[in-house]
């Protein structure tokens, strides 16, 4: 569960991402309005669409604070790749419009006007979702909030989008050649189209349990840092996400002659040695598996009574060999 600071912190981060995107939506339509380009109409677009985007980012914000329920055992937090999958359409959608009227702009024709005044407006716009995209970014990364970090890559998209936009009415302006303008309007809708696409893949992976190679390799370093004697080995290492929160389950092997409770007291020095890993931001579920005969190889238990083989050396714990069923074999 969020801490009640982070929840302010993000719902204030993204009123602000909603107020500022309202402004630069006003001045983007102007400028079109003032210029006639395609390729500011395609900036004008995305804008809609952030502002929609970050709409439905503000709710997801709001239902992904609620705590855990009888509905919803695990909390609210997978809603935030909902959120981002949303918005990751929402961008393909301008895109595929932007392309359009870029198309169309070059069979109908526009005649352009005080591009000037255009591009200072748009430069303006820009310089303020960069300032805006940056904070989001860093806020989402404080408060470990995934629809944060997805708007804040969007209004940095929007940025992009807007320095491409001037740089090609930079061209159009100089040289005269107007049928660059519905080009750059193509070049913009092609870029954000990626943008989208990544948004959406990331929230497909979010909702399918995707694993977090990262967080895999962070959890088998410190149980590697932590190791204890009695951790004879670890497999079936498994993760996701739900908001804020990460789930681990894995199974670790322990010696078959210990009882309930010594057992249990060692799988919570593991669990508080995770959850330190995650500040506190994690549920830890470790499957208890007593050790075998076969085990005794690279078993480090030095007062063991019943070992039947010698330790003969202990092969280091990679991710590989954690994610996967045990294998009780030589080391190499």
């Amino acid at each position: 569960m969020s801490h009640p600071s982070e929840i302010r912190q993000r719902k204030k981060a993204i009123s602000i991402a909603l107020f500022i995107g309202a402004l630069m939506l006003i001045a983007k339509v102007g400028a079109y309005f003032l210029t006639s380009s395609a390729a500011i109409l395609s900036d004008a677009l995305e804008s809609v669409v952030h502002i929609f985007a970050t709409s439905i980012a503000f709710y997801s914000i709001i239902v992904s604070s609620r705590p855990p329920d009888r509905d919803h055992p695990y909390g609210h937090g997978k809603v935030e790749f909902f959120s981002a999958g949303l918005e990751g359409m929402l961008i393909i959608i301008a895109a595929v419009v932007i392309m359009f009227e870029a198309v169309r702009g070059m069979i109908v024709g526009r005649e352009l006007q005080n591009l000037d005044w255009g591009m200072y407006i748009i430069a303006g716009a820009s310089v303020v979702n960069l300032a805006l995209g940056s904070y989001l970014v860093r806020m989402g990364k404080k408060t470990d909030s995934l629809t944060l970090i997805a708007d804040g890559k969007h209004v940095l998209t929007d940025f992009y989008t807007s320095a491409g936009v001037i740089a090609g009415l930079l061209i159009v302006y100089f040289t005269g050649l107007e049928v660059l303008d519905p080009l750059v309007a193509i070049a913009v809708a092609l870029n954000i189209l990626y943008s989208g696409g990544k948004l959406i893949r990331r929230s497909v992976g979010g909702l399918m349990n995707e694993s977090d190679t990262e967080l895999l390799t962070d959890v088998v370093n410190r149980l590697i840092e932590h190791k204890r004697e009695p951790w004879i080995d670890v497999h079936q290492l498994r993760s996701w996400r739900s908001g804020d929160k990460h789930y681990i389950d894995f199974h670790l092997t322990m010696p078959y002659y210990w009882d309930v409770e010594t057992a249990h007291e060692e799988q919570l020095k593991v669990i508080e040695s995770l959850k330190d890993l995650m500040e506190g931001k994690a549920e830890v579920l470790i499957h208890i598996d007593p050790c075998k005969p076969t085990c005794c190889k690279f078993c480090r238990m030095s007062d063991c009574n019943v070992r039947e083989e010698e330790f003969r050396g202990w092969k280091p714990w990679t991710v590989e060999h954690a994610v996967n069923p045990p294998k009780y074999k030589d080391p190499d």
